[in-house]
């Protein structure tokens, strides 16, 4: 008999039991990661436990028994077990890391920090009035490196005072201003290691993004991207819409350019034509010699600035009309003359 079978028949029953659990557990979720619960105090962790509830699962059990079931279960999500050291739990759930992540860090309060733990950043006594009255308190403030003074009845701190650097441990006599200040340094909350999801192991740094922010970017990519490919008349299916809209319009100009009779074209060509025999009428001072529809008809008027509001005299709308190449007639009778009066003075 091997060793390694000697060794499972002594793990006692109730461990089998646990590791069977955890396993099924584990395959129960998408995502699963290791959250550090040192320091936690038992009725906050099932606070947590309760505000998890329906979105993600917390599991907690020996170190050696989650390794062994994260071994089992395989599937990369054995690579968590190198973050199983302290007070650890894991964490299940079916939201992507990011959401998970975000869930987590907002669930976290704040909390008094004890003498002997590690400042988790740096530690700051605000500037502004402590509101307690003169004592020995300012010279407890000052012994720990906080600019404060007596002023206007009462212990005032001049400035923001770092009284413990970020990683450097705190102090009695920081713990106990702080405890009198009211000031709640740390924060208390499930910690994030690691998650494995889909195959990618995540740290937290990789989590720890400004969603609206990640999210312009991406947009402002997605626009850089379809101006690049319009540009380079690279077809795709989001860009080629745009693409045949561009080509459609320069078509178009090309045919009336060259004046191609197309059925697509000829409603701009017979206008064009309408308002530059028009503008041609409007410059011959012999009126015998023009249509009877085309005398009188006024020289184009320079175009105004802004848009006359009025235009019930149907004279000047014709005349506005022949200011540009593309305008369109406004009714059918106003095109059919145009076209009969060309065809007069070329019959003529």
């Amino acid at each position: 008999m091997s060793a390694s079978e000697r060794t499972t028949e002594t793990i006692p029953e109730w461990k089998k039991e646990e590791v069977e659990a955890l396993t099924e557990f584990l395959r129960s979720y998408d995502s699963v990661g290791v959250v550090n619960v040192a320091g936690i105090p038992s009725r906050q962790l099932q606070d947590m436990r309760r505000e998890l509830h329906g979105s993600a699962e917390l599991r907690m059990s020996r170190n050696t028994l989650l390794a062994r079931a994260l071994d089992e279960v395989d599937d990369g999500l054995e690579q968590l077990s190198e973050f199983l050291t302290g007070q650890v739990g894991l964490v299940g759930t079916n939201d992507n890391p990011f959401g998970l992540y975000k869930e987590l860090e907002a669930s976290k309060t704040p909390a008094p920090i004890n003498a002997g733990e590690v400042a988790p950043n740096d530690i700051v006594i605000p500037e502004g009035d402590t509101g307690i009255d003169p004592g020995p308190f300012v010279g407890e403030l000052q012994q720990i490196g906080a600019d404060a003074r007596i002023q206007e009845g009462s212990i005032q701190v001049l400035s923001d005072s770092v009284v413990t650097e970020e990683g450097e441990v705190v102090s009695d006599d920081v713990a106990n201003v702080l405890g009198e200040l009211g000031i709640e340094p740390k924060e208390v909350g499930l910690d994030l290691r690691s998650v494995y999801s889909e195959g990618v192991l995540f740290d937290p740094e990789d989590l720890a993004i400004d969603v609206e922010e990640y999210r312009a970017d991406i947009q402002s990519a997605v626009a850089s991207a379809r101006n690049l490919s319009i540009n380079a008349e690279y077809p795709t299916a989001a860009t080629v819409p745009a693409m045949l809209q561009t080509a459609a319009g320069e078509a178009k100009s090309v045919g009336l350019e060259a004046a191609i009779e197309s059925p697509d074209l000829m409603d701009d060509l017979v206008s064009t034509a309408d308002a530059q025999v028009r503008a041609l009428a409007a410059n011959i001072d012999d009126e015998d010699a023009l249509p009877e529809e085309l005398r009188g008809v006024e020289a184009p008027a320079e175009p105004a600035a802004e848009p006359d509001d009025d235009e019930s005299d149907a004279d000047e709308t014709e005349t506005d009309e022949a200011d540009s190449d593309s305008a369109e007639p406004d009714d059918e009778g106003d095109e059919d003359d145009g076209a009969e009066g060309l065809g007069n003075m070329f019959g003529d």
